[in-house]
């Protein structure tokens, strides 16, 4: 589903549509308006020159509604859409886009609270499952989780590296209960049975080969040689620095 607002018909050369609102002294919509296009969404807010621009609340006749800031008659600043889905975004938008820091909530409940470029996840953020309560905390490059990360559940936690989605290579399980488990991540794929056209659909297997067991190391204040204080911590704690 686009998210773009109409911009045909949004125009007096065009004479359809309808407006009631301020003008300037050349005729255009300028100052606090609203118009209802021939396609049935409704805009009303603000306007320059003939434009949407400044505060503005658009209303797709699907249902969705941007509620926000916009400049030259796109949506630009900070603004929240809600979608037909029941799905939201709130957050910055750079020229129709989600661009910036962003909360998204999902249909299912599911929330993503971090960086946005072009759209899609990008950058650091916290993607919060609803259904399990866990959480990944980490980096994202074009909407997969990448590179450093972490998986918290309810009891336990994992960190390391991910790649395309799932965990690859060195990280650690923490537990609750006071210890860690090192190993690595291997990831190999397994052919299924052939496919709707006849080729051989593949998966990704994870799998996890544990190297060692330690325990964990507690914040504790420990005293410098200088007689000041400075925090200790784990290898866990200091990684996350």
């Amino acid at each position: 589903m686009s998210d773009v607002g109409s911009d045909e018909f949004d125009d007096e050369r065009s004479k359809h549509g309808e407006y009631e609102g301020d003008r300037n002294e050349a005729g255009e919509r300028h100052g606090v308006g609203k118009a209802v296009l021939p396609n049935g969404d409704i805009y009303q807010g603000q306007y320059e020159n003939g434009r949407r621009h400044g505060q503005g609340t658009y209303r797709f006749k699907n249902g969705a509604r941007y509620v926000g800031d916009y400049y030259q008659n796109v949506k630009h600043g900070q603004g929240t859409f809600y979608y037909p889905d029941g799905s939201k975004y709130e957050g910055s938008w750079v020229e129709e886009l989600r661009q910036g820091h962003g909360v998204y909530t999902y249909p299912n409940g599911d929330t993503y609270d971090g960086e946005w470029l072009h759209h899609t996840r990008h950058g650091q953020g916290v993607y919060h499952y609803k259904e399990t309560g866990s959480e990944y905390k980490g980096s994202w490059v074009n909407g997969k989780m990448e590179s450093a990360g972490e998986y918290i559940h309810s009891n336990h936690r994992y960190k390391g590296n991910f790649v395309n989605n799932n965990p690859y290579g060195q990280g650690k399980y923490v537990f609750d209960t006071g210890c860690e488990q090192h190993g690595e991540y291997h990831q190999a794929e397994q052919d299924r049975a052939e496919g709707k056209w006849g080729e051989l659909a593949s998966t990704t297997v994870l799998r996890w080969i544990p190297k060692c067991i330690t325990g964990l190391t507690p914040w504790t204040p420990a005293k410098d040689t200088s007689g000041g204080e400075k925090e200790t911590a784990s290898a866990e704690e200091g990684a996350e620095n």
